[in-house]
């Protein structure tokens, strides 16, 4: 048993890459059975973002699929089909990312595994919600962070369209997918009722960047433009000091005036162009370049220490290699070191965030392809005899270490 409030809750999980397995991992770091369902080949991720120490296993797909057990199945043959359903019976969630009619090919519509299992939360991560046009489109990051507004937000800040260098557009939709997930379980636990969930990516980051930038446009007639001028403002970045850079934030009046007292010029308090909330953002320029003139005559080192001890928002600016270095990341242990049994010691990045009843208590390293395939089988009720034909005919990949 793995412990952890999620222990006894069962995943089929035919999810792949990111936005998937994201959410997989959530529900079995904190103690779901989560069963990987891989096509021979595997999740693509596993050569899709580089090499590791040996064949299949990148670094992404480490970050992103430990405390799960794989099977591999070819779910172009009847027997492996039969398998799959075997799952379903005993699952809790049937969760997947592929287009819906690869599910509907596979005769898993949501209408075909609720005969199975009626109890099942079955969730669908698509690109496009099925009420719309796009329904049913292919569907990458790239895709939805371009269309869903957030290249053209760099567009707007910088003069040049760009993607977000991180799957951004994937991940929302993960931690979306999660929260729903959580809310159909505890909705079943109440009526027993199960449920089918559409999570859609364009939608998603839609509302994620038109929440902010709605702006003047949320008022019917308009009140003015679309866009948020304070985080487009060119100075709002990090602030250049004399020897790199810091991230400083000081939003309210309290903070506002506790920093013109910091940089010698108390009197700025009084100044009509700063001397509340809304007054500064109006002349939001004018306060950042007096924010970014100030902060060039000191070290990173001297302003943090000036404004710890004025308690005004303020941190170093990391790199990617100091991030991982961060001294405070270090304290909470958010980087373990952990050996792999086919990659050796590698760095892990556990769960930040805590429960009180705590996490699941095994550690499951990300599986090999088809790690699990007979110890799944077994449990299913497979004989020993039928499971040796699976493995000879290709129906299951048997890839124990």
């Amino acid at each position: 048993m793995s412990g952890g409030p999620l222990a006894g809750i069962r995943v089929v999980d035919m999810t792949s890459v990111v936005v998937g397995p994201m959410v997989t991992q959530v529900l079995a770091d904190y103690g779901a059975d989560v069963v990987k369902i891989e096509p021979p080949g595997g999740d693509l991720v596993r050569g899709l973002a580089g090499r590791g120490r040996t064949e299949g296993m990148s670094s992404k797909f480490l970050h992103l699929n430990r405390n799960k057990r794989s099977i591999a199945l070819d779910l172009k043959k009847p027997v492996a089909q039969q398998v799959l359903t075997r799952l379903i019976k005993k699952g809790d969630v049937l969760i997947w990312n592929m287009r819906p009619a690869a599910m509907d090919k596979l005769g898993l519509s949501y209408e075909a595994v609720r005969k199975i299992n009626p109890g099942i939360i079955y969730c669908g991560i698509v690109g496009f919600g099925s009420k719309g046009r796009y329904a049913g489109k292919p569907a990458y990051d790239p895709i939805i962070q371009g269309l869903g507004g957030i290249a053209a937000l760099h567009h707007r800040a910088t003069g040049e369209p760009r993607y977000v260098p991180i799957v951004m557009a994937d991940k929302n939709a993960g931690l979306v997918a999660t929260q729903m997930l959580l809310i159909a379980l505890f909705h079943r636990q109440r009526t027993g009722e199960g449920q089918a969930i559409e999570v859609p990516m364009f939608e998603n980051i839609a509302k994620y960047v038109l929440e902010e930038h709605l702006y003047l446009s949320t008022f019917r007639p308009p009140l003015g433009e679309m866009g948020d001028p304070r985080i487009f403002d060119p100075w709002a970045k990090p602030i250049p000091t004399r020897d790199g850079w810091i991230c400083m934030a000081a939003n309210t009046d309290q903070q506002a005036f506790a920093f013109f007292a910091a940089i010698g010029k108390p009197q700025l308090k009084d100044d009509p162009r700063f001397c509340n909330v809304k007054a500064r953002f109006r002349n939001v320029r004018d306060y950042f370049a007096l924010r970014s003139a100030a902060l060039a005559q000191k070290t990173t080192a001297e302003w943090i220490k000036i404004f710890d001890d004025a308690d005004i928002p303020a941190m170093p600016y990391n790199t990617l290699e100091s991030l991982a270095q961060d001294p405070h990341l270090q304290d909470v242990g958010l980087l373990r070191t952990v050996t792999h049994p086919t990659e050796g010691e590698i760095y892990d990045i556990r769960p930040p965030n805590s429960l009180s009843c705590g996490t699941r208590e095994d550690y499951l390293p990300a599986p090999k392809v088809g790690q699990h395939s007979l110890e799944v089988l077994q449990e299913l009720g497979y004989q020993e005899a039928e499971i040796k034909e699976m493995v000879r005919s290709h129906v299951a990949i048997d890839g124990k270490l």
